[in-house]
C-alpha cells in the first residue's frame, strides 16, 4: 500500500485499528523506562507537514534494531494504528528503511504544503516589493536575497504551531494578510513598518529552528541555542542595515522622513517586544501601536494554527468536545458553522412613507 502522511494518520486513526503505512524521518530517539523499570524507546517521527511520537516497547520484535537507529534516517512503518489519549500506537507494526524511489518521493514533500508555501512566498515577495518606505523595502529585499532559501525551510517553532519545514514562511505570509486587513481598519498604523516587522520579527529562527537542505529534522545551531531568536533577529537587522547604508543607494535616503535611524529603532523595537511580556522572553514590552499590533497578530495566528491542528488530531471526549491539546488552555468545542441562509434585503424606505 502507498504510505499516507502523518497528518492523514492523525486524522484517520481512532479506537478501531487502521491498516496503513506511513513514511517518516526519525527526528529524535529517546531511551526511557516505565514505572516498573522496563526500558522502552520513544521515536519522534516527522514528515513535511507534521510529526508524532511512537513508543517502542521492549517486547517489540524490532526493539534492538530501533535502538540503533540514527536521527535523520528515513523509514516506512506498516501497522494497524490506533489513537488514544496518549497518542498514536499500534500493537503490531514493523519498520524498514525507505528505498531510493520512496526516498525521492518522501523528500519532495506534501504537494498541498508545497503549493501553500509557494503562494506564501509570492505574497511575501510582492509585499516587500510594494513597501513605500525605500529603506524598509531595501532591507526586506536584501533579507530575502541573502537568506531566502533558509527562510523558506525554517519552522516558526519547535513544537505547538507551524513546527514544520516552511512553517515560518506560512506564519509570516498569514500575518501579512492579517496586517493588511488591520491597517485598513486602523489607518493610523504605519503599514510599512508593521509589514517589515512581520517579515523580520522571527528572522532569528532561521538559526534557531532551521532544517537542512533535504529532510524534515530540525537542526538547531549553536547561535540559536546560546542567543535565542530575538537577539539574533536584532543582530541580523542591524547587520543588513549597516551594509545598506555603506552603499551608494543610501545617499538618496538622507532627506527621507522620518529619519533613517528612527525607522531602524522602531523596527528593532518590534522585534524586541513581539512576545508581548517580559515573562515570555521579550526584553521590552510593546510601546508603540505597531508593536501592540504585531504582538497580537503573532499570537492570533499561532493560536488559530494550534486550534486548526487540534480539531484535526484531538479525540472527541464527548460529542462536539475535543480533548485539550497543550498549550491550549482548555478542551475545544466544535466551532459554529456560518449561516447558510441568504439574508433578506432591507425594506425600501420609500415604501414606508
Amino acid at each position: 500500500m502507498n504510505p499516507i502522511t502523518i497528518a492523514e494518520l492523525k486524522q484517520r486513526t481512532g479506537a478501531d485499528p487502521l491498516e496503513a503505512a506511513v513514511a517518516a524521518q526519525l527526528q529524535q530517539r529517546s531511551e526511557k523506562t516505565t514505572r516498573k523499570g522496563d526500558p522502552f524507546l520513544e521515536l519522534l517521527l516527522a514528515d513535511a507537514a507534521s510529526q508524532f511520537a511512537l513508543k517502542v516497547w521492549s517486547n517489540h520484535e524490532q526493539f534492538a534494531e530501533a535502538a540503533r537507529l540514527a536521527p535523520g534516517v528515513l523509514l516506512r512503518l506498516d501497522g494497524a494504528w490506533t489513537r488514544n489519549q496518549y497518542g498514536i500506537d499500534s500493537s503490531k507494526w514493523r519498520f524498514r528503511a525507505l528505498d531510493d524511489s520512496e526516498r525521492s518521493a518522501f523528500l519532495a514533500g506534501d504537494p498541498a504544503a508545497h503549493e501553500r508555501q509557494e503562494a506564501g512566498w509570492n505574497l511575501v515577495y510582492e509585499t516587500v516589493a510594494g513597501l513605500r518606505d525605500p529603506r524598509l523595502r531595501a532591507l526586506g529585499r536584501r533579507f530575502l536575497a541573502d537568506f531566502g532559501d533558509r527562510f523558506r525551510r525554517s519552522a516558526a517553532a519547535r513544537r505547538n504551531h507551524h513546527a514544520r519545514r516552511g512553517g515560518l514562511l506560512e506564519h509570516v505570509a498569514q500575518m501579512m494578510r492579517s496586517a493588511k486587513a488591520i491597517c485598513a481598519a486602523y489607518p493610523e498604523l504605519n503599514e510599512d513598518l508593521l509589514l517589515a516587522g512581520v517579515l523580520l520579527h522571527d528572522c532569528g529562527k532561521l538559526w534557531e529552528n532551521n532544517y537542512p537542505e533535504e529532510g524534515f529534522v530540525q537542526t538547531p545551531a549553536l547561535h540559536g541555542e546560546m542567543l535565542g531568536h530575538i537577539a539574533l533577529g536584532i543582530e541580523v537587522v542591524n547587520k543588513i542595515w549597516r551594509e545598506l547604508f555603506d552603499g551608494d543607494e543610501s545617499r538618496e535616503w538622507l532627506a527621507v522622513e522620518p529619519p533613517s535611524d528612527e525607522v531602524r529603532l522602531h523596527l528593532l523595537h518590534l522585534i524586541a517586544s513581539h512576545h508581548g511580556e517580559l515573562q515570555f522572553g521579550s526584553p521590552v514590552v510593546p510601546r508603540t501601536p505597531e508593536a501592540f499590533a504585531l504582538h497580537y497578530l503573532d499570537n492570533l495566528d499561532a493560536k488559530l494554527e494550534m486550534t486548526r491542528t487540534a480539531y484535526q488530531t484531538a479525540p472527541e471526549c464527548s460529542p462536539g468536545v475535543f480533548e485539550r491539546q497543550f498549550p491550549l488552555p482548555a478542551n475545544l468545542v466544535q466551532p459554529l458553522p456560518p449561516c447558510a441562509e441568504t439574508p433578506e434585503l432591507p425594506p425600501d424606505p420609500d415604501r414606508l412613507l
